[in-house]
């Protein structure tokens, strides 16, 4: 299964911010694949050095696993990071920028079900 995964919610709400990860981390687990689409927000959980300093409250964060996992695609809105003054140079290793065709790409695909948080 592939799941295409958007979320809204960056360092202002750590809590909220984490649970895309944490389902990811748990898709990654059962052997599936994922696409993270960050916009609004949480393209600030993106910008090196971020991730590490967002401690949700209650669950573990599972950032770093999903970021270096081969199995997971951190795609960052790049109208989203642009306003906010996030370059490309600035996110964690893998993560890419794109847009909303990338997202549609991804949850178009037949073996795809998408989740929003």
């Amino acid at each position: 299964m592939h799941y295409a995964i958007s979320s809204t919610w960056g360092p202002t709400d750590p809590t909220r911010a984490s649970l895309p990860f944490i389902f990811a981390a748990s898709a990654l687990q059962a052997g599936d694949t994922v696409l993270i689409m960050l916009f609004h927000d949480a393209v600030g959980v993106a910008v090196q050095g971020a991730h590490e300093r967002i401690i949700p409250v209650g669950p573990p964060p599972r950032f770093t696993e999903v970021f270096a996992h081969p199995a997971a695609r951190v795609l960052v809105c790049k109208p989203c990071a642009e306003v906010r003054g996030v370059r490309p140079d600035m996110l964690v290793g893998r993560c890419t920028m794109g847009g909303m065709n990338d997202f549609h790409q991804e949850a178009a695909r037949p073996d795809c079900k998408v989740v929003a948080f």
